[in-house]
């Protein structure tokens, strides 16, 4: 690819971060090579798993567990920080042809950096890299930037009938 594209997908229904992964194995299935990058998560997703059988595709959490029902907290912070940093030198080298910057939204929606910090990361990508950027409540700065944007509108979803998230399904 000689000029990547930034994707977001965004939206209050279920499927962003697996969109993401069904086009990072797209991608990899092509000889491309794939950074997967997941803020705020620090769970034991089952996604985790697939780079013992994909090869080319690297997966890095930073987060600690789920703070969505408290404030973060400076660890939190500093895990987001530290990933976004992660995020610059990855995008700035040649190594990698597609970036996931999953849940990037829901670290700017809890301010754990800037939105500001984020575009400049983003606008600071070599040339070639597609970049795809998942969580809801995607600011209007992101959605600008964007060359696609997918917003996932839940319709109806389980959850609302009590079921639990079920491991290799929602996690």
């Amino acid at each position: 690819m000689k000029k990547g594209y930034v994707h977001v997908y965004t939206g209050n229904g279920k499927g962003k971060t697996t969109a993401a992964l069904g086009l990072a194995l797209r991608a990899v299935c092509a000889g491309k090579k794939v950074f997967f990058g997941q803020f705020v998560k620090g769970m034991d997703y089952s996604e985790l798993a697939c780079t013992a059988f994909v090869p080319n595709l690297d997966i890095r959490q930073f987060g600690r567990d789920c703070f969505i029902n408290h404030a973060p907290t400076d660890e939190d912070i500093q895990c987001a920080r530290d990933g976004l940093e992660a995020f610059k030198n990855i995008l700035s080298r040649d190594d990698y042809d597609l970036v996931v910057m999953d849940e990037l939204n829901i670290a700017l929606y809890y301010k754990l950096f800037s939105v500001q910090e984020a575009i400049d990361t983003i606008k600071n990508a070599k040339e070639h890299i597609e970049v795809i950027i998942t969580g809801r409540y995607a600011p209007q700065e992101i959605i600008e930037l964007a060359d696609l944007v997918t917003d996932m509108k839940e319709i109806k979803h389980y959850y609302t009938s009590g079921v639990q998230a079920r491991k290799g399904i929602e996690f």
